[in-house]
């Protein structure tokens, strides 16, 4: 099966360097994504994740390192393939719709393009608009259209066309919240009877976690750590995916130099100048989730700085001793400022 490759990937602009900041956009990315595969960029603005997918697409050239599906060479250094020759569709952030064409027209559009008319035109973008339930907007044109309905006319005119890889550069960006998670659902249904390789920039670590078979994450045009949603979740490398992933507190404890990276609460507790003591060493980063901390007669005392009712849960802020927050979710009410025993089941050393 058919690989799309990432090697040793990089990009300057200008004299060597991204604007402003003073080092490359892009720097010495690898990766291999199977086919059929869905990996979300994930990453803070600026990262470079946009880069890749241009680069991907054939949008950008790379400054070193190359770009390979299967046997096939796409780009590198000293050469790219066009884009229109890389049998790969894009979906942006804003459409990029024909305001003046029907929803079938759009969509039948790139079918057009590459000569495809009459009853195979009807038959393909007909399945298209059925995959993503928009048959009876076939007439409509785009200014007719919710924002939700615009990005699925937008999958629909990538599926149309049998991509071996889909890119995506933020599609849901401008969609509210509801609309997000429906469309978050499309995603995943388009993926799944598409058959394409799937590659999705996203800043949200929540939508990177819903949709994807594995998660890339960048920071500063590096490539950090690529890993399953729920692996990065529970074992992130570092501080900075550390706190790009899920609602965790970083925490600077005195641990042993070579402890586990797992730890549970009695190290934890020792480490927080409680009784037991424990070999210590120096300060390290540990990651703590807010699911792993409750209340307990055995806890250190904390004091609450915050209660936010979320619905189902509080989402509490809450004090050490030594004055690190640490944030956790609780069942009930707990008034702010009131102290109390708290246990951290669980951490990981970063």
């Amino acid at each position: 099966m058919a690989q799309l490759i990432l090697n040793h990937l990089s990009k300057d602009f200008g004299s060597g360097k991204s604007p402003g900041n003073g080092r490359p956009a892009v720097a010495d990315v690898s990766l291999t994504l199977r086919r059929q595969g869905f990996l979300a960029l994930l990453g803070p603005s600026g990262c470079g994740k946009t880069t890749v997918l241009r680069m991907i697409a054939g949008f950008e050239q790379p400054s070193d390192g190359s770009i390979s599906y299967g046997e096939r060479r796409l780009s590198d250094a000293g050469g790219a393939l066009p884009p229109e020759k890389r049998n790969m569709a894009m979906v942006f952030q804003s459409y990029a719709l024909w305001p003046h064409m029907t929803v079938a027209q759009n969509v039948g559009y790139p079918l057009k393009v590459r000569g495809i008319s009459g009853a195979q035109w009807q038959k393909r973008v007909g399945e298209a608009l059925s995959l993503v339930k928009l048959t009876e907007l076939a007439e409509r044109r785009p200014a007719a259209l919710s924002g939700g309905q615009r990005q699925r006319v937008a999958l629909a005119r990538c599926l149309v066309t049998q991509p071996d890889v889909v890119l995506l550069d933020e599609p849901l960006a401008n969609l509210d919240q509801h609309l997000r998670k429906a469309m978050e659902e499309t995603f995943r249904t388009f993926h799944e009877r598409s058959g394409a390789t799937m590659v999705y920039v996203t800043h949200d670590q929540a939508e990177a976690m819903a949709l994807a078979t594995d998660v890339a994450v960048m920071s500063e045009g590096r490539l950090l750590q690529v890993a399953p949603p729920a692996e990065i979740y529970a074992r992130p490398e570092g501080r900075v995916v550390g706190g790009l992933i899920g609602r965790g507190s970083i925490l600077r404890l005195p641990l042993a130099e070579n402890g586990d990276r797992q730890l549970g609460w009695p190290v934890l507790r020792a480490s927080l100048g409680s009784r037991d003591g424990v070999p210590v060493g120096p300060l390290a980063d540990v990651l703590v989730r807010p699911e792993h901390v409750h209340r307990g007669t055995d806890g250190v005392l904390m004091r609450v700085l915050s209660s936010v009712f979320e619905g189902e849960r509080f989402a509490l802020d809450l004090a050490l001793p030594d004055g690190q927050r640490l944030k956790a979710f609780s069942s009930v009410a707990i008034a702010e400022g009131q102290t109390a025993p708290f246990v951290i089941a669980g951490g990981w050393r970063l």
